[in-house]
């Protein structure tokens, strides 16, 4: 997770670059600036956590033909949402297929590009707008049975390699669709909510020091083999997804979650 974060870092600053066309865009007159959902991972936490500054939140659900993530893994990561963090004018999911991009694997530059074409919601007024794209592929940072189930790269946006994660599910000894989809997504998002210290200050120190970024209790849902083919085989017992411990509840609390 390491590398990937530095990615991310490395995107929020290069986007500062970007012309003032690719950045801002006219939608019924109505200035949009793109740049406030390129930011680096974790740093718009406070944003989706509280109300102070956006009441509602839009999830831009978006998968590639014949990789949409299961109704129960969508439910399931609204139920999330709703338990940490205060939007009083509600959490909506607008979901859209699109082609594939005829790609085997992935790197996140193309991850990007591809949000860079496809995004149609960005931040307004007091909604804030989160980017899941579900790709028809594996991440280049796959290697032997080292595999990447998604990424969290932008303030506002994560992907899950949907076409790995269907792989490792619904068969023998291995989990539910809908159970791994939904730890993966969470994980992801717990990412994007500055977990673990990528954000959202630390309350107590939990930080996993061979993993950083990650909490250091094995049960808690931002443990490291989340995001990764690590552990599956631990799950196929399990009817539920893996929750947050009260370190990572606590962090979130103190930075305007509940």
């Amino acid at each position: 997770m390491k590398q990937y974060i530095s990615i991310a870092l490395l995107f929020a600053t290069l986007i500062f670059g970007c012309s003032k066309d690719d950045s801002i865009s006219q939608e019924q007159n109505n200035p949009i600036n793109k740049v406030f959902n390129r930011q680096a991972t974790g740093s718009s936490a406070n944003d989706l956590l509280s109300s102070n500054a956006f009441k509602s939140m839009v999830i831009e659900l978006v998968y590639v033909e014949g990789f949409e993530p299961t109704q129960t893994s969508i439910d399931n990561f609204v139920s999330f949402l709703n338990n940490r963090t205060f939007k009083p004018n509600g959490i909506t999911v607008e979901k859209r297929v699109i082609p594939s991009p005829g790609k085997d694997t992935f790197t996140i530059e193309d991850i990007a590009d591809i949000e860079k074409e496809e995004r149609e919601n960005y931040n307004s007024k007091d909604k804030i707008a989160v980017w899941a794209l579900f790709v028809d592929g594996k991440s280049e940072n796959d290697s032997g049975n080292k595999v990447t189930l998604g990424t969290a790269y932008w303030n506002t946006s994560f992907v899950i390699y949907e076409e790995t994660l269907k792989n490792l599910s619904n068969s023998p000894f291995e989990p539910d669709r809908s159970l791994l989809e939904t730890t993966v997504i969470n994980h992801e998002f717990g990412h994007i909510l500055g977990l673990t210290n990528l954000g959202s200050e630390m309350q107590d120190e939990h930080e996993d020091e061979e993993h950083p970024k990650h909490c250091d209790v094995e049960s808690c849902l931002m443990y490291w083999s989340a995001e990764t083919g690590a552990g599956i085989t631990n799950m196929t017992n399990m009817n539920s997804a893996p929750q947050l411990d009260a370190q990572c509840i606590a962090d979130l609390q103190a930075n305007g979650g509940k």
